[in-house]
């Protein structure tokens, strides 16, 4: 009975022959916009579901009352170009490379980060080509206490705009980000060099 119906659908006019040229066709159209989809993911940018705790209550402000996501906009476009503290990034995680995390970016090359457990030294300062990045909710977040300062080559994007929930949508303000963690600021020129 199925069966009918799906071939109902080429005797309406068509031989078969013609709607077997057509689907391919579009078939071939399809499959000619997959390069430029997967360049575009992995270079300019894409849509991405914040899920889990860590960045709570910035990000996914419902967490404790549903499962609802929020959906963000992630900029792959120089992802590591004129990172400032407070700023959003993704990468993947040094700890499960097969997940991307979102973290803020704390400290900057040359900066002295007064550190939290789990971390078993009271300070790190951060060294060349590395950032220091924490969790919005600092209970529930695995981050640079745990791993220490992060790569700047594991950063994929930069988060700009939320999109969804409706009510906190828009362009994210990092700026006026003010941290719990104690950070003396330094100079590139000062930071040490891990090579």
């Amino acid at each position: 009975m199925a069966s009918t119906r799906i071939f109902s659908m080429f005797n309406r006019n068509m031989s078969v022959r013609e709607s077997f040229h057509e689907s391919k066709y579009y078939l071939f159209s399809l499959m000619t916009w997959i390069p430029a989809v997967i360049f575009f993911n992995g270079n300019v940018g894409e849509v991405t579901w914040i899920n889990g705790p860590s960045m709570y209550p910035y990000l996914n402000t419902s967490y404790n009352e549903d499962l609802k996501k929020d959906v963000c906009w992630i900029s792959k476009w120089n992802p590591t170009r004129n990172l400032e503290r407070g700023m959003l990034v993704s990468f993947q995680s040094p700890t499960n490379p097969e997940k991307l995390a979102v973290k803020r970016v704390i400290a900057l090359e040359g900066d002295t980060v007064y550190t939290r457990a789990p971390c078993p030294i009271p300070t790190v300062q951060v060294p060349v080509n590395h950032v220091w990045v924490e969790g919005d909710n600092r209970d529930r977040s695995q981050d640079s206490n745990s791993y220490g300062p992060l790569p700047k080559n594991l950063i994929q994007g930069k988060l700009t705009y939320v999109l969804w929930p409706w009510k906190s949508s828009g362009p994210i303000n990092w700026a006026q980000f003010k941290g719990k963690t104690r950070v003396l600021r330094g100079r590139r020129q000062d930071a040490p060099n891990w090579d």
